[in-house]
């Protein structure tokens, strides 16, 4: 239940980049045993980019993320939240290009109190199209 069925599906893809992907000359398991920080930030950047881009059939992507605080009324009938409204999206054409901005803002889905793993299931949503 919960975020659990999102999380297994990227460590998932994760541990199959970090262990067939990536070119280094160690062998399968000192591969993961010789894993830095900058590499597990990329590992993950292209964990989420291939499943936004698959989610997108192949050819786009839709990156979610969260704003600075914005004063705004909500809509008759809606109850604002003070995270949905703050949610901007970025679009991608191209996966390398997905990839890369996933890459640079990498700590809005991996740091404390980031919101990653909503931000990533929003991101999922918007990249296949809730008519999808």
């Amino acid at each position: 239940g919960g975020t659990r069925a999102v999380l297994v599906a990227v460590q998932a893809h994760i541990i199959s980049h970090l262990l067939f992907t990536r070119e280094t000359e160690c062998t399968h398991l000192e591969r993961l045993c010789r894993v830095g920080r900058r590499e597990q930030g990329q590992a993950l950047a292209t964990a989420l980019a291939e499943t936004l881009w698959a989610a997108g059939g192949g050819g786009r992507a839709v990156v979610c993320l969260v704003t600075a605080p914005v004063t705004m009324r909500p809509h008759e009938g809606c109850r604002a939240n003070s995270f949905t409204e703050r949610i901007q999206l970025f679009e991608f054409s191209e996966k390398a290009a997905a990839q890369e901005f996933i890459s640079d803002h990498i700590n809005c889905f991996r740091g404390e109190g980031s919101h990653g793993v909503i931000l990533f299931l929003y991101s999922l949503l918007f990249s296949r199209t809730l008519e999808r």
